[in-house]
């Protein structure tokens, strides 16, 4: 009876490659593609998404699965031989809330299973490069804990200025050049660099036609966020915590959250030096920042009522306000453009599930709900979420009221259905004792 692979079989092999990397710091790794076989490729399969849409070459999830075994191994047999072709990824345009197209890259189910598999082990490499101000797609670390180090440095240094960063269209920027400099400081497999190289070059398809671009990650990929995260982690975390710091004349945080960043400075002066340096630093690396929303703000504590600044970051606004026993704090609230566009998706979504049964709306309604308690329910925070609940309880109604061949839902008649099918009330899921 064949052994069914656990990542429990596969943390060993990746502990002892993390062991390798934390034990020589400056060694390129020369040979890490033995550790990608049928097991690990097994385990990145369990892993891997299997509702998402097909990619060029129409292969589902179902179809991979019927002959998982000879697909895994015929998988590992190109990888390992160098003749894996990497194909090109499908886009698609979904609309924006700004009413702008977004792109999407749809990549073709096995090259997400070994993307998946190489991006383990060379997590199992960076991870032990990566510093503690960097937060976005790393194992065991979340936006979330992101705002709470913000919050405890802003708290700490008693406010100060804060400094957003925004990079122009940064996973579409990525210089190919540069990065392969960042990747062999660490990872000279020549396996392992080769398919990344396919990935880099594979190209998109847009309606039918082949695009090529000689900057970017992955459209797409499950390596993308790894690889943004080693070109960041070059460009700006060592950057800032080697070079800047030492030479500021107070004390300074940054926080990154993949190409979100924020930096707090105790002074103004050592603020206004970053930032003088700062589009040079990025341009070096074909970045661009964006020169209005790249800003610097006056975020020290109020004087006086009345006298506060604000920044976004991560999906909140982020402000000074009173505590419960009257001390100025960082206070946290849904930033208006997330909330509306929630409340927009909630909206449409009852609009055209309208003639479900009201069982079924109640369902999908209070999971939609969890859902957005789930990321914006943090401390300080409730009264954005009771205005969330109440829009949507204000949308479930108006077009329930819309079914075709119903008498007009009246209010009284509403609140005895909503104790049938109660909305969830708001919820704090990320609790900060101190915050309020």
């Amino acid at each position: 009876m064949k052994r069914t692979p656990t990542l429990e079989n596969i943390s060993t092999k990746l502990q002892r490659i993390a062991m390798l990397a934390r034990t020589a710091p400056q060694m390129a790794i020369r040979t890490l593609a033995h550790h990608i076989d049928v097991d690990l490729l097994h385990v990145a399969y369990q892993r891997t998404r299997k509702d998402g849409a097909a990619g060029v070459d129409g292969q589902t999830a179902a179809d991979f699965a019927a002959n998982r075994e000879a697909s895994l191994q015929s998988l590992l047999d190109r990888f390992k031989s160098g003749t894996y072709l990497a194909p090109p990824v499908r886009r698609v345009e979904i609309p924006k809330a700004d009413g702008t197209m977004r792109p999407i890259g749809i990549p073709t189910f096995e090259d997400k299973v070994l993307q998946r598999a190489v991006t383990m082990v060379l997590n199992a490499v960076y991870e032990q490069d990566f510093l503690a101000c960097s937060y976005g797609f790393r194992p065991g670390r979340s936006a979330h804990q992101a705002l709470q180090a913000l919050w405890d440095a802003v708290m700490k240094m008693g406010g100060g200025w804060m400094l957003e960063l925004d990079i122009r269209h940064f996973f579409d920027s990525v210089d190919h050049g540069h990065l392969r400099a960042i990747l062999d400081r660490r990872v000279r497999d020549g396996v392992i660099r080769r398919m990344i190289d396919k990935w880099l070059k594979a190209g998109v398809q847009v309606e039918g036609k082949l695009l090529h671009f000689e900057t970017g990650t992955p459209q797409g990929g499950v390596i993308s966020p790894l690889i943004a995260n080693a070109y960041l982690h070059e460009v700006l975390d060592v950057w800032f915590e080697q070079e800047v710091r030492p030479r500021l004349d107070g004390s300074a945080s940054l926080i990154r959250y993949a190409d979100d960043a924020v930096m707090i400075f105790e002074r103004e002066a050592d603020a206004k030096r970053v930032m003088a340096v700062l589009a040079k630093r990025f341009a070096r690396y074909g970045l661009t920042l964006h020169p209005t929303k790249t800003r610097l703000i006056d975020f020290r504590r109020p004087a006086r009522k009345g006298e506060r600044g604000s920044f976004d970051f991560l999906g909140f606004t982020h402000f000074w306000g009173r505590s419960r026993r009257g001390y100025w704090v960082v206070q946290r609230k849904t930033m208006s453009s997330r909330f509306g566009r929630a409340l927009k998706r909630v909206v449409e979504w009852c609009r055209f599930n309208r003639h479900r049964s009201v069982a079924e709306q109640h369902s999908s309604l209070v999971r939609k709900l969890r859902g957005h308690y789930n990321y914006y329910g943090i401390t300080g925070n409730s009264r954005s979420l009771g205005r969330f609940r109440d829009e949507v309880r204000r949308a479930w109604r108006k077009w329930l009221d819309r079914r075709s061949n119903s008498k007009p839902m009246r209010w009284d008649r509403y609140v005895l259905l909503l104790k049938r099918y109660p909305l969830p009330p708001p919820r704090i899921v990320h609790s900060s004792v101190n915050a309020t």
